[in-house]
């Protein structure tokens, strides 16, 4: 059998024993490893492996496994996304009805931003649906959000990963000029995008804030050009951060006054 073979095996069984410890609550190793089909030294191993990254854990006392709390740091990082969808969506759909454009929540998905939400508004001309899709973090308004309040060197190394591709006419393609760029969304609040991802769309986006004032999510909005212009986003811009607060405070952020 192949290394990578291997290491497929190795992880299936892994997510296995974990199923196996959710159904029965905790089991022994001979338990495991009879349900896995395996000797009981390589069911041990398994349960070591997991133990040490805190996924399960052992009563010392009666020899038997059970599910550790690592996996509520897991489940977190999964619940935080849930709760933006959930108690964004009722301020997303009022937000659409307001300004007549569509209304994205988007998070950080490796060097990517990535829409969890959508709704549509009243006045949108197009039925396009991002949810799922992988956007650039650079040319879009959701992406210039996540960038401009990630940390320095985590900012660093998102854009050496994804790189500065160009779009349109519109996108910023050199380090320099996106810098100045999230610096002033740092400063007014808010960042945005003219044609900058695809011709005739312009989007203005405003940072999400979880519990401890990290920003988890951009919530934005996006229209044609002809109508979402450059003045018009700047007048918006005060309702876009409303509904972005308004979110945060949902999520138990407590702005200072």
């Amino acid at each position: 059998m192949s290394n990578t073979a291997g290491g497929v095996q190795s992880v299936d069984r892994a997510i296995t024993v974990l199923e196996i410890l959710a159904r029965t609550g905790d089991a022994r190793v001979t338990d495991v490893a009879a349900e896995l089909g395996v000797h009981k030294s390589t069911a041990f191993r398994l349960l070591t492996a997991l133990e040490e990254r805190g996924l399960v854990e052992q009563d010392n006392d009666r020899g038997r496994y059970r599910l550790g709390f690592g996996l509520l740091r897991l489940a977190g990082a999964v619940s935080g996304r849930m709760d933006v969808q959930r108690y964004g969506r009722p301020v997303c759909e009022r937000l659409a009805r307001t300004l007549g454009e569509t209304v994205n929540i988007a998070v950080i998905h490796a060097h990517h931003a990535v829409n969890v939400d959508q709704v549509q508004g009243p006045a949108a001309i197009s039925a396009h649906n991002w949810v799922g899709q992988l956007t650039p973090l650079h040319a879009t308004s959701s992406g210039k959000v996540l960038l401009a309040w990630a940390e320095k060197t985590h900012r660093e190394k998102l854009l050496a990963d994804a790189g500065l591709a160009r779009f349109t006419r519109g996108t910023i393609t050199t380090p320099a000029r996106l810098e100045r760029e999230l610096a002033t969304a740092r400063r007014q609040g808010y960042a945005t995008t003219v044609e900058e991802y695809e011709q005739g769309l312009n989007a203005i986006a405003a940072p999400i804030r979880g519990q401890h004032g990290q920003v988890v999510a951009a919530v934005s909005a996006s229209g044609p050009t002809f109508r979402l212009t450059p003045a018009r986003m700047e007048q918006l811009a005060s309702t876009v951060i409303g509904a972005a607060d308004e979110i945060s405070h949902f999520l138990g952020y407590l702005a200072s006054s």
